[in-house]
């Protein structure tokens, strides 16, 4: 992991990079398509919009200076619903090498900082490497149900860690 740089905050060019690694992953592997990119770029840059460096999070994972990875702790509710974990990705050449790992310890240790109750994110069946990570840090699978969230129908899934 020698070539790899993990950092907290704003980096230029990262909101853009982010919605392409979702896009590229999620229109090969399940068939989402414009909808999924644009909602994933649009709800990127209204977080952004409003980050708080006390109580969100938003790390991204580079290479030679270039995004392959990111992962972003939504704490704007966190005192009442949790804190939030979304826009977790990395890129194929990432993939194996413990990026994802690494990221989600830094969002654990920072919600546990911050003294959050809790940590929720949403997936989908059929993600097992994602899902395999998350049990591994303590997550609980708490809720599905089928939906659309994402303009695909899919089993929805819940999971959350108690901090």
């Amino acid at each position: 992991m020698d070539d790899i740089h993990i950092r907290r905050g704003y980096l230029p060019g990262a909101i853009g990079r982010v919605a392409e690694l979702h896009a590229a992953y999620y229109t090969e592997n399940w068939s989402f398509g414009v909808y999924f990119e644009a909602r994933i770029a649009t709800e990127l840059a209204a977080f952004m919009s409003r980050y708080d460096d006390s109580r969100d999070g938003f790390w991204t994972a580079t290479v030679h200076g270039r995004v392959e990875g990111s992962l972003t702790i939504d704490g704007q509710h966190a005192q009442q619903q949790g804190a939030w974990l979304r826009w977790f990705i990395a890129s194929e050449k990432l993939r194996g090498r413990g990026v994802g790992d690494a990221l989600l310890s830094e969002a654990v240790r920072f919600c546990a900082q911050c003294d959050f109750p809790s940590i929720y994110l949403w997936t989908f069946e059929g993600l097992h490497a994602a899902h395999k990570l998350y049990q591994r840090h303590g997550f609980v699978l708490t809720e599905e149900r089928i939906g659309s969230h994402w303009g695909v129908k899919l089993n929805e899934q819940r999971y959350e860690l108690l901090l």
